[in-house]
Order: C-alpha cells, then sequence, then structure tokens
C-alpha cells in the first residue's frame, strides 16, 4: 500500500495509514543482506546445490497439484538431506504460457481500460445490498448503519472464488457458480457520510458514523452465477454473509485460552470480538478462507504518556514493536457514552481496570489481533476462528504451497511493514485428502499445531528457515531484549521472536503466489523509499533517483521488486532454499544496467508491485500495482507475465547511487522478461490502488478489485467535485468495487 492523503480527521502526528510505506517498527540489529555474506556456508548447501536437487525434483513439483487433492505423496518427513531414491524420474517442465493479447498503453483516464477481445462489468460495489429485502444503496451517507450489516463493506481486497457443486458443495472444478470471498480492507470516511466524519477536538461525536464504519471493515461472501459469459451475484442466496468488527470469533490454537488473551469481553482467553484491516488472503485445500488482518494497530487507543507508568517492560516492548501507540486511527474508542457491551471502549487498549489479569477492561486486547482468521464460506452461520499457530503480525496474506498426500501442509505469508519479515507456516499433521471435505475441523488439525518459521537470506543467493520456538535459536526467558515465557508469548509477539533469531529485514513483504506448476514462490517488496547506499544489499540491491515529471526526485528504490525462491529439492517443508530477483519495477527510460534491469519496455513498464497470484487455467503470473511513484505517467495496473524459473537469469553487479554516494554491488537477476513474457493487461480508474484478484477455475472469468478510486482529492460535496467518479459516473461519489474480466470469445483469459 502506498502513502495516500493525510487522515481527514486524525491528528498526523499520530496516525498510521493503512497505506502508510514509511511505518518501521523494528529497532532491531538483525542484519541486511550484504552484512550476513559470511554465512554463506552455514546451510552446507551452496546456491548451485540447491537449484540443481531443485531441478532436479522437477517431477516432484506438484504439476497442478493444488487442484489434485489426492495426489499420492512420496512419505517424506521433509528432512533436506532425504532419500529421493523412491520418487519418480523427473518430468520435463511445461510450455511456459503464451501471451494472447496485445499490451494495454499507460494512462490516466477515469476508466478500466483492458485489452481488444476483453469486456468488463462491474459486480459488487461499496453498499450494495446482499439480501432481498435490503434497499439499494444510496451513494451520499444516509443509509443507515445498521444497514450496513447487510451491504458490501469499503476498501475491496484480497478474495478467492470457490466453486459450489451441484450438491451445494465446495468444489475445485466449478465454474458456474461459486463463493466469492473478499476483504474489505479499510474505509475512506469521507465518501461514508453526509459530509465525512465528524470530529470535534479529536472525538467521535456522532455514533451513528462509528457504527457504519464497523460494518464496513471485514470481510464478504456472496454467491455468483455465470450466464453464458456473463457473472451476475444473487441477493437472495442463503450463503451471503458478512463479517465485521463486532462479528464474535473464536481464539484457536496454543495461544488461545492464555493469560495474554483475556478481556473483559472474554475473561478466559477463548474469543474475541471482530476482525479489521484485512489486506491480501489466504485459502485452504478445505475450502475455507483466511482473512489476514495487517495494519490492525492502529485502530487502537493507547496513549503510551499515560499508560506506559502502568504497565510492565514486556508489554511495553510489545506495544512499541507492534505500533500499539497512539490515539487511535479511526477514534472509535472516544465515542461517548459507551454501550453494556463495550462496543467503543473495546478499541482502548489501555490499562483501565483494577484487576490483576486483565478481565475487567481491555489492555490485552491488541492481542487478540494480528492473526489469519479462518472463515467458512459453506456455513453462514458458522464462527470465524483466529489461528495463533500461524504468528501474530501484519499479515499480508497466506498462501499454501503445494498439497500433497502424506506431507505437511504450508503457508507462506509476508509481514507488510519497512523492515519486517517473511514467514512459513508447516504443519504438523501430513495431509490426508479424506479431510478435503472437513471444512472448519481440518483447520483445528492442520492450522492450530504446527512449525512456525521465518526467513533468512544469504548474500550469496542461499537462504534457510529458522524456527520460531520457545526454548531454542535465543528465544528464551534470558533474551535481552523480550524475555519470552512460554509458546503462546512466541507466537504473540512473533516479530520480537524473529529478531531474536535475526532474520532478514525486508521492503515491506506483500502479496505472494506459488507457482502451481513447480513450487516456486514469488513475493513482492513494494518499494522502499528509506533504501540508501550504506543498506543496499544483494536482494534489495538499488538504490537510484526516479524523477517524476514534475521535478520531484524519488530516492531509495521507489519503484520495488519481486523476489523468488525454490525450495531445496522442492521439498516446501525443507529449511533451506535459494533465491533470485525475478522482476524490478521501473521506468522503461531508467538506466538498463543499475536500474531497469529486468529490461522494460512502455509496454510492460511498472512501480511497485503489490498483488499476485498464479492462474491454475492458463499458469500466467498476474502482478497487481499499488502505487504512488509512476502516477505523474499512469494510473495503477495489472500485468500478466509468463513466468520463469528461480536461476534463469544470472549474477550481476551494479551501481547503487544516491545523491552523494556510489557501490557497487552483486546480486542475481531473473532473465529479463521482455514484451512477449509480460504485458500491461489493465489500467484502473484514477487515484485507485488495483488489489485482490480471484478466477474461476476454468480460467475463463477473472475478479479484480478496483480500491478506492478518488481517494486522494478532498472531496467538495457541494460542487460534487471528487477525486474519480468511478464506477458509476457522472457526478457520483466514487466506490470500491469488484469486477469481471471475460474474453468475448469465451476463451480463458490471457492467452
Amino acid at each position: 500500500m502506498t502513502n495516500r492523503m493525510p487522515h481527514p480527521m486524525t491528528d498526523a502526528a499520530t496516525f498510521i495509514d493503512p497505506h502508510d510505506i514509511d511505518v518501521d517498527l523494528n529497532p532491531s540489529n538483525n542484519p541486511e543482506f550484504r552484512d550476513i555474506a559470511e554465512t554463506r556456508n552455514a546451510l552446507n548447501v551452496s546456491r548451485r546445490n540447491v537449484l540443481k536437487t531443485g531441478a532436479a525434483s522437477a517431477g516432484m513439483r506438484m504439476f497442478g497439484s493444488f487442484g489434485l487433492l489426492g495426489l499420492a505423496g512420496c512419505g517424506s518427513d521433509g528432512d533436506d538431506n532425504g532419500s529421493t531414491a523412491s520418487q519418480p524420474a523427473p518430468l520435463p517442465p511445461p510450455p511456459p504460457p503464451v501471451l494472447g493479447f496485445s499490451a494495454v498503453a499507460k494512462s490516466v483516464a477515469d476508466a478500466v481500460i483492458v485489452p481488444a477481445g476483453y469486456s468488463v462489468s462491474v459486480l459488487y460495489r461499496l453498499g450494495d445490498p446482499i439480501t432481498a429485502s435490503t434497499s439499494d444503496y444510496r451513494n451520499d451517507g444516509t443509509d443507515s448503519a445498521a444497514s450496513f450489516a447487510f451491504r458490501a463493506g469499503d476498501h475491496h481486497d484480497g478474495m478467492h472464488f470457490f466453486g459450489v457443486g451441484s450438491n451445494g458443495q465446495y468444489s475445485t472444478t466449478a465454474s458456474d457458480r461459486g463463493l466469492l470471498v473478499m476483504n474489505h480492507e479499510a474505509i475512506t470516511p469521507a465518501y461514508l457520510h453526509p459530509t465525512g466524519a465528524t470530529t470535534v477536538s479529536g472525538v467521535r461525536t456522532v455514533a451513528e458514523e462509528v457504527q457504519r464504519e464497523f460494518y464496513l471493515h471485514g470481510v464478504s461472501v456472496i454467491e455468483v452465477n455465470r450466464s453464458g459469459n456473463a457473472f451476475t451475484y444473487s441477493r437472495t442466496s442463503s450463503f451471503n454473509r458478512r463479517v465485521h468488527t463486532l462479528t464474535d470469533m473464536e481464539l484457536a490454537g496454543p495461544a488461545a485460552r492464555t493469560p495474554l488473551m483475556i478481556t473483559k469481553y472474554s475473561p478466559d482467553g477463548s474469543k474475541t470480538r471482530g476482525t479489521v484491516n484485512n489486506c491480501a488472503n489466504g485459502y485452504t485445500p478445505w475450502g475455507t478462507y483466511l482473512a489476514c488482518e495487517e495494519n490492525w494497530a492502529g485502530y487502537f487507543r493507547r496513549i503510551a504518556a499515560t499508560d506506559d507508568p502502568n504497565r510492565t517492560p514486556k508489554e511495553r516492548a510489545s506495544f512499541a514493536r507492534y505500533g500499539v501507540t497512539g490515539t487511535g486511527r479511526e477514534l472509535w474508542a472516544t465515542v461517548t457514552p459507551d454501550t453494556a457491551d463495550n462496543i467503543y471502549g473495546r478499541w482502548n487498549a489501555a490499562k483501565l481496570g483494577v484487576s490483576a489479569d486483565g478481565s475487567d477492561d481491555y489492555r490485552n486486547v491488541a492481542n487478540t489481533y494480528g492473526w489469519n482468521v479462518e472463515i467458512d464460506p459453506f456455513n453462514a452461520t458458522s464462527t470465524p476462528k483466529k489461528r495463533t499457530a500461524m504468528g501474530r503480525f501484519a499479515h499480508e496474506g497466506a498462501w499454501v504451497g503445494p498439497v500433497v498426500a502424506g506431507k505437511p501442509l504450508i503457508w507462506y505469508m509476508g509481514c507488510d511493514s519497512r523492515g519486517e519479515y517473511i514467514y512459513k507456516y508447516v504443519s504438523t499433521a501430513n495431509w490426508d485428502p479424506a479431510d478435503a471435505t472437513r471444512g472448519m475441523a481440518a483447520g483445528d488439525k492442520y492450522l492450530n499445531d504446527g512449525r512456525l518459521y521465518v526467513a533468512k537470506f544469504n548474500s550469496d543467493g542461499s537462504g534457510q528457515w529458522i524456527e520460531l520456538k520457545f526454548g531454542i535459536n535465543g528465544i528464551t526467558a534470558a533474551n535481552a531484549a523480550y524475555a519470552f515465557t512460554d509458546q503462546a508469548d512466541v507466537l504473540i509477539n512473533a516479530r520480537l521472536a524473529a529478531d531474536a533469531v535475526g532474520a532478514t529485514k525486508m521492503d515491506r513483504p506483500e502479496w505472494g503466489a506459488v507457482n502451481p506448476r513447480n513450487g516456486e514462490v514469488y513475493l513482492t517488496l513494494t518499494n522502499n523509499s528509506n533504501r540508501t547506499v550504506a543498506t543496499a544489499d544483494a536482494a534489495n540491491p538499488r538504490v537510484y533517483n526516479d524523477i517524476r515529471a514534475n521535478g520531484v526526485n524519488q530516492r531509495g528504490n521507489p519503484n520495488g521488486h519481486i523476489i523468488r525462491w525454490v525450495e531445496t529439492l522442492s521439498e516446501p517443508s525443507a529449511t533451506s532454499f535459494a533465491w533470485d530477483v525475478y522482476l524490478f519495477g521501473a521506468r522503461a527510460t531508467q538506466d538498463i544496467n543499475n536500474v531497469n534491469l529486468s529490461g522494460l519496455t512502455a509496454n510492460n513498464d511498472f512501480s511497485s508491485p503489490d498483488g499476485l497470484w498464479f492462474s491454475r487455467a492458463s499458469n500466467i503470473c498476474w502482478i497487481q500495482t499499488d502505487d504512488g511513484a509512476f502516477t505523474d505517467v499512469t494510473n495503477c495496473m495489472m500485468l500478466a507475465a509468463s513466468p520463469g524459473a528461480v536461476g534463469d537469469g544470472g549474477k550481476k553487479s551494479i551501481v547503487a547511487s544516491d545523491a552523494t554516494t556510489t557501490r557497487t554491488l552483486d546480486t542475481y537477476v531473473g532473465k529479463p522478461p521482455g514484451d512477449a513474457n509480460l504485458r500491461r493487461f489493465l489500467v484502473g480508474p484514477k487515484e485507485c490502488e488495483i488489489t485482490g484478484i480471484a478466477e474461476s477455475p476454468d480460467g475463463k472469468a477473472l475478479f479484480v478489485n478496483i480500491q478506492h478510486p478518488g481517494e486522494e482529492t478532498a472531496p467538495n460535496f457541494t460542487t460534487k467535485t471528487y477525486g474519480s467518479y468511478w464506477p458509476d459516473g457522472g457526478t457520483s461519489r466514487p466506490r470500491s468495487a469488484t469486477i469481471v474480466i471475460t474474453r468475448n470469445d469465451g476463451g480463458v483469459i490471457g492467452l
């Protein structure tokens, strides 16, 4: 997410914007990539050997395995040194997809633009009703707060399509009927109320407005149906559901029912209310959805100056590391009087009560946020569960690895803030295809018990996964920065545990995607204007100036890049890997030797990669942008890529340069894609972010979210002057919305 305009109702000194790229809460001295070159031999596996053994295991890279839940496995325990004698002979790699459309030109128009031969329809917009009895949205700020429990939320984001079979159950192949599940990450208050949010001296004075905002966050589940080549959503489906900040949620896994989870709402620490700031997402092989809580910390009010004297050193360290230190970004805790069940007061994380355990206030409430939330879209009455075994941080998303019978399940996760880390969760239980129909019970089996790892990247192109477990790797009660108590403490404070083991600081790890043809993992590192020559390293090698059309300097690495890796022996549960940089964002006009390292042209230059998705039907890698650096030339976009493989490029020396200093360093660069393998497919309307992508299993419908069009321009409600008028046109207020893209001839998208 990029920097946006200042929030219209919040103190700029304390407000943490949901799109802010400058937040850095990591005070650890963990090394940058360049500082750990000497560890290259610690793994007893060279980059060359990792790539060699990975390629030799191509036959085990689970061709199409994401949809083949019954695929037999070899029974390996995941040990890097395990025998491969029983594995089948390697299969030749499948041919890469051939892109079959002409590139879309860059655009600053207030419209969604796609290639010739494609059509776009708007499916589901902010405020759209999900029941027959809910009125159509007025889009003038006057719809009742209570009605939003049955309307689309704001800021559509990560999403997934779950096919519905003829029996009404989850189907991995059904394409004509499905459940589209999506996150509503945040809100643009200016467009939600008659004239924006009402705030007096830092206090929200209209309770109805705040209640409306409670419902506008969270998740939508809607049924969609195809007739001919067109999709519509059903207002009468029994599957339709909204999950929001007031929804009751169960805390599940090792951190549940522990002292740090106790609140007035749940004295035994077994539950909490709601989910918020769900950005990217994930899904499971048993047909459930993972809503991932990203910038949740800023919603809680805790004035450090007055609360710190009442808190222990450990509590203060945890609050500082996660950013629970401000006024509360939407000021929800300031509404008075409170309700009997504290719907406003529960956003105040200060110690206000007199109990020893926190059962009379919400001093521990922030600990109940920052998790992956499992939701069963096929059971509208089920209780969502926050899966604490997967760790607590600023979850951008959770992307499942290859699914193979008899082997553990894997999810890759990024923590989206400057200087944060990349994580991997490995289930203790091995996958049993019989669990594919067990819903949340399968979640209890695989997501409540597992091993959490964090990534350490080496400057020679190798890397390792370090386990975050109490009692090892410096995660002990004797740790000087934070004295861990037990494994629940480790999971609640996963950032601090990752600090302790020396994980590698990354530049805002955002979305990930796993190539279903070979199991390789791609992850976007969106940008970093704070990157300097002194901190440049092999995986973050560029320091340069990207000058906007108006002459404004943009220094550091303002355009971002996409890193990728292959696990040793292509075994997802391995503890070592090899990496390179797949793509570097840049203007086509930038220096090809030191900045435009991927050789981008006018047909595919981009900035700030964010969303990622590999099509199961075509194997196209879809790349979405959330950009502020390139918007002098074009609105945000989506590109289609024909992926290569880790190691298809080579080692390259480049010069990092700022205003006063230069330094030469080495990096690993993927093979430049050229226009044939990377093309711009879509450009969005003004001031939007392109984020969230899902597809029908047959690949003939692509669902894409257009988030917060018109957000950067302060609205004038008298003259009805806004930064965008999309999607309704005229003088209407802009609305986040989900679009559907189809080929006019009914073919697979992108080919």
